[in-house]
Order: structure tokens, then C-alpha cells, then sequence
């Protein structure tokens, strides 16, 4: 528990900082940086409200975890990860790390399609889409159940399923958090990595992968609709 605790904070919580004081410590970068125009940016108190729900779903899922860690204990259940003093093989690692984001990004990109059918996206996905231009923190601002299913789960599961190296799990988890402070982060750094989830938060109906070729196969890329649209 306590080296997922580091890794959120080290991963998460200190680059989305980072990101968002940007804005009030160099505010003519940002602005010269950011995908969307200065009167779409969420005021101060809607950031304020976004790192006080993030805190509120890290909490709920820290205590799905004690109480699931606590019940495995009681039934004399194994770590669901390979815990030992060496590091996994580069090819272990390798091999689990790929299939982990393969099958995180099916799973995300199916559970946030799900979340846009207009029943579930009034009553829960509604939340995270308040930010139409996202900032890091935003990346987590979303209601308790979208938390579990779509954030934590497809990034959880894969590594139990493979019951991979704690090490692999933790730089597993290590890049999904840093990959989405900074694709909701707003700015166009990283070769534009935040265009296309910005992108998502603009219009709703494109980019609901974290990678492209989902979007692609669906048809839900923006940039390729347009091309088909002008053929």
C-alpha cells in the first residue's frame, strides 16, 4: 500500500502540480502553450473542487484495497504480485508491461464508451466532463463509480490478472498517472500528447482512447473522420 502511495504522489499529484502552477507562475508561457483559449480555463475554485473529489476517490479506492488486502489475509490468500528481493527479467517485464497496456487501453476505451451512453453519461460521466478545457487534476475529477470502473480498474486488473513483479505493477501504474496528468493537463508539450484527450473534452464524440487505434477501428478519430469527410 505504501508503494502505491508513493507512486500516486510521486506520479500524479506532484507533475499535475506542476502543471497547474504553470498557469500562475509563468502565465505568458502557458498561455502561449495551452490547446484551449484563456476564457475556457477553469477558474481556481473549480481546480479546487477537482483536487478535493481526486482526494475523495483515492480514499474510496484506498479502502477497497485494505478491505479487499484485509479480507485475503483472513483466508490466508497470496499477494496477487510476485513480491521478492529480485527484479524481474527485462524480458518478464517487457512482456507484461505490453500486454498490461493493451489490455488497459481496451478495457478503458470500452468502459468509456459505455459511460458515454446518454443514460450513464447524465447520471455519472457527466462529472468528469464539467472541465471542457481539462487541467492534471481533472484527469481524476470524476463521480465514485467511473473512478473504480474506468480509472482503476483497467490499469489494476491487467497486472493481477499476469500477476506480474510488484516492481512491473508499480512503473505499470507509474506510467498510466503520468500519462494522464499530462494528456488532461491542456498543454501542447510532448509532441502534442494532450491534443486528443483535450480534443475529447471539447467535442465529446472523438479520441476515447488513451492510444490511437481503437479510435481508428471505431471511427471515433477525429482526424481521421475529417479526412474521410473530405475524400
Amino acid at each position: 500500500m505504501v508503494g502505491t502511495l508513493a507512486v500516486q504522489v510521486v506520479f500524479w499529484w506532484i507533475p499535475s502540480a506542476l502543471f497547474v502552477l504553470l498557469d500562475y507562475l509563468t502565465p505568458s508561457f502557458a498561455a502561449k502553450h495551452k490547446i484551449q483559449p484563456a476564457p475556457k480555463q477553469p477558474s481556481y475554485s473549480e481546480i479546487l473542487d477537482a483536487i478535493v473529489v481526486s482526494l475523495r476517490n483515492q480514499a474510496i479506492v484506498l479502502a477497497l484495497q485494505l478491505s479487499l488486502a484485509a479480507l485475503a489475509n483472513l483466508q490466508n490468500q497470496p499477494s496477487p504480485f510476485q513480491i521478492t528481493a529480485s527484479i524481474p527479467s527485462a524480458k518478464a517485464f517487457v512482456f507484461d508491461f505490453t500486454i498490461c497496456l493493451v489490455a488497459r487501453e481496451i478495457l478503458f476505451y470500452y468502459s468509456h464508451r459505455l459511460f458515454h451512453v446518454p443514460y450513464l453519461y447524465r447520471r455519472i460521466h457527466k462529472i468528469h466532463h464539467k472541465f471542457k478545457a481539462p487541467v492534471s487534476f481533472a484527469s481524476q475529477y470524476a463521480h465514485p463509480v467511473e473512478h473504480i470502473v474506468a480509472n482503476t480498474i483497467p490499469i489494476v486488473l491487467p497486472p493481477i490478472i499476469l500477476r506480474t513483479h510488484i516492481l512491473t505493477m508499480w512503473t505499470f501504474v507509474a506510467w498510466q498517472l503520468i500519462e494522464t496528468a499530462t494528456v488532461h493537463s491542456g498543454y501542447d508539450f510532448f509532441g502534442g500528447a494532450a491534443y486528443r484527450h483535450d480534443r475529447h473534452h471539447e467535442r465529446f464524440d472523438v479520441h476515447f482512447g488513451g492510444m490511437p487505434w481503437l479510435d481508428w477501428f471505431h471511427g471515433t478519430d477525429e482526424r481521421e473522420r475529417l479526412a474521410k469527410k473530405n475524400s
